[in-house]
């Protein structure tokens, strides 16, 4: 498993999984193998068309290459960095530089796709997401994107961040934090260590508003002087409370 950090234009830094070879391989062989379902039927559809003319397979292999360009093309672009394979697959295409990918991105991306997987049979862009730091094949490498996990499969567990054998190891300050979810306090813990890693206005407002809002489903009325501290004595009540 490999990660990445990404500050995004608000000068918050988001911690993402880069996707794998096989994964991106198996999500291709998926897309290729739509491409190559709805290609074969429009071409049987214009056969007709096309026998007549000594051009039938240049026309023919043109199309595909325009096709292919374009499959990656619209679906990327109006599926916000998606294909029918990536979305199967739990993959997204983002900027590298934290901002929104645009059209020229995508289009960038598609084109490049040609050489990086169609014409190199797959090689090129294997060699280079294998080997590359953020696992980029050349499409991405000019586009300034990676493909990153929308959904991980790293499960962290609560007992992972913060060991408390007993009750009598902690006391319980907030005992309704046990409304929250262990999802709730994973969340919580990220907005901490984000914080600590980039001391930063961006990450400070982040830990600010969380403890407002801890605040108001808790019903404290007085706010915590240390807000770090606060959000660390949920975690600890929380693991107490659950376990």
């Amino acid at each position: 498993m490999k990660n990445i950090d990404i500050t995004t234009t608000q000068n918050v830094t988001i911690e993402y999984e880069l996707a794998s070879l096989g994964e991106r391989i198996f999500a291709t062989a998926i897309d290729l193998t739509l491409i190559s379902i709805s290609f074969g039927l429009l071409t049987a559809l214009l056969g007709p068309f096309l026998e007549w003319s000594s051009w039938g397979s240049v026309i023919i292999g043109g199309s595909f290459l325009i096709y292919y360009i374009g499959f990656y093309l619209i679906f990327e672009w109006f599926m916000n960095g998606q294909t029918p394979g990536k979305k199967a697959l739990g993959l997204k295409i983002v900027k590298l530089n934290g901002s929104e990918a645009t059209f020229n991105d995508y289009l960038t991306r598609a084109a490049f796709h040609t050489l990086d997987s169609l014409f190199s049979a797959g090689t090129l862009a294997a060699l280079l997401v294998s080997s590359t730091a953020k696992h980029q094949r050349l499409g991405d490498i000019i586009a300034g994107t990676s493909v990153i996990k929308v959904r991980s499969n790293f499960h962290l567990r609560l007992d992972d961040i913060q060991k408390i054998s007993t009750l009598a190891d902690h006391e319980v300050t907030f005992p309704s934090v046990r409304q929250f979810s262990e999802k709730d306090m994973l969340l919580i813990k990220t907005v901490i260590a984000r914080y600590q890693k980039y001391p930063n206005d961006s990450h400070r407002d982040v830990v600010k508003k969380t403890v407002s809002h801890m605040m108001e489903k808790l019903d404290i009325e007085k706010r915590p002087l240390n807000s770090i501290k606060f959000l660390k004595t949920l975690i600890s009540d929380y693991i107490v409370l659950t376990r």
